[in-house]
C-alpha cells in the first residue's frame, strides 16, 4: 500500500490463491487487515516468477525462519539489478545470521543491493495511513535513498542510514524485550516496572549491537528506542501480546495456538542469546525470556531474576561487554 501510494506498480506474491484473488477482485485482504482498501495499482499472484519478473525492488516480508528456504526457490527468478529489501526482524536459528546476511548467502547479492527497513511501524496504524516514520538502511547510501524515494508518502516518512547492523539488531531484539514487557503487563505490573524493563532492554540491544559493529547512535533513533517503545507499549504488537498471554497464566503452547500471526521473538530469542554468548555480551532479560519460552521457567521467576541482579553504575551496566 505504501509503495503504491508513493507511485510504484506493486505485485504481491501470495502462497494462498484465495488471498490473491481477493486482492485482485476486491482490493482487500480481509484475513489480516479487514478494513483496508488497497490501491487499484496493487496486484497479487501465486506465481513467484510472475511477481518477480522485471522487478526493480523486491520487498521480502516473511517469517525469519522460512526466509532461506523460500529464497532458495526464488534465487534464479530475482532480477540481477533489483534492490532486495528485508522487512524481517529476526535472527536465523542455527546460523545466528541476520536477515541481510541470509539474503546475501542465498541470492549472491552484494551488500550494496540489500536494504533493511525497521522502525516503529505497527501494521494496523500504517494501514490506516496514520503518520509513521522508519529507518531505511544499506551500506550503499544511493540504494538506501533509492528505496527512501520509493516509499515516501504524506503519511510515511523514511530516514536513511548506512548502519545495517544496528538497524537489524534493534529490530530483532526489541521483539524479545517486548515479550518481557508483555509478561509484566500480564502480571499486572505498572509503568515503573515497564519503563525499567524497556530501559534495561535498550541497554542489552546496544551492548550486542556495538560489539557487532553498530553505531551506538542508531539505538537512540527510530530503529532503536522508537521501535522498542512502540512494540513494548502497543496492544497491537504481536510480541507484547504473546508475553501478555504468558503473564496472565497461559502456557506457551496455548499462546501459540491462539495467535494468528508470527511472533518473531519466540524463535529468534534463542539465536540472539547464542549470538550474545558467542561475543561475551551480558543479556539478562533475553536470557530470562528464553528460559520462559523454551525451558519451562515461570514468568514470576523471570521477574525475580531481574530484580535479584547486582546493582552497578548505570553506564557501566549499559556498556559492559560492549567495549571489550
Amino acid at each position: 500500500m505504501v509503495m503504491a501510494d508513493a507511485g510504484s506498480d506493486v505485485v504481491i506474491w501470495s502462497r494462498d490463491a484465495d488471498v490473491a484473488a481477493e486482492i485482485n477482485v476486491s482490493h482487500t485482504n480481509s484475513r489480516y487487515q479487514a478494513d483496508l482498501t488497497l490501491p487499484g495499482s496493487v496486484r497479487a499472484t501465486t506465481d513467484a516468477a510472475l511477481a518477480l519478473s522485471g522487478a526493480d525492488i523486491v520487498v521480502i516480508a516473511l517469517p525469519a525462519q522460512v526466509l532461506r528456504a523460500n529464497l532458495a526457490q526464488w534465487q534464479s527468478l530475482i532480477p540481477s539489478s533489483a534492490i532486495l529489501v528485508s522487512l524481517i526482524k529476526g535472527v536465523e536459528l542455527g546460523t545466528m545470521l541476520r536477515m541481510s546476511e541470509v539474503i546475501a548467502q542465498e541470492t549472491g547479492a552484494v551488500s550494496e543491493r540489500i536494504v533493511v527497513v525497521s522502525g516503529p511501524n505497527l501494521a494496523r496504524e500504517i494501514a490506516q495511513r496514520q503518520p509513521s516514520a522508519t529507518t531505511v538502511a544499506c551500506v550503499d547510501q544511493d540504494s538506501a535513498r533509492r528505496l527512501q524515494d520509493a516509499c515516501t508518502t504524506d503519511y510515511f516518512r523514511p530516514y536513511w542510514t548506512t548502519d545495517v547492523v544496528g538497524t537489524e539488531i534493534g529490530g530483532a531484539m526489541k521483539n524479545v524485550i517486548a515479550v518481557a514487557n508483555g509478561m509484566a503487563v500480564g502480571m499486572g505490573l505498572g509503568e515503573n516496572s515497564q519503563a525499567s524493563l524497556m530501559t534495561r532492554g535498550l541497554a542489552e540491544i546496544a551492548r550486542l549491537g556495538v560489539v557487532l559493529g553498530a553505531d551506538p547512535l542508531t539505538f537512540q533513533g527510530l530503529a532503536g528506542v522508537g521501535d522498542l517503545v512502540a512494540t513494548c507499549q502497543s496492544p497491537l504488537s504481536r510480541n507484547r501480546s504473546f508475553g501478555e498471554s504468558l503473564g496472565k497464566g497461559n502456557t506457551v503452547a496455548q499462546t501459540i495456538a491462539e495467535m494468528k500471526q508470527t511472533c518473531e521473538a519466540y524463535k529468534s530469542c534463542e539465536p540472539i542469546l547464542e549470538l550474545a554468548k558467542t561475543h561475551g555480551v551480558d543479556m539478562p532479560i533475553t536470557e530470562q525470556v528464553v528460559n520462559v519460552l523454551h525451558h519451562g521457567a515461570s514468568v514470576k521467576t523471570m521477574a525475580a531474576a531481574f530484580m535479584a541482579r547486582d546493582t552497578k553504575h548505570e553506564q557501566e551496566s549499559a556498556t559492559a561487554g560492549a567495549l571489550e
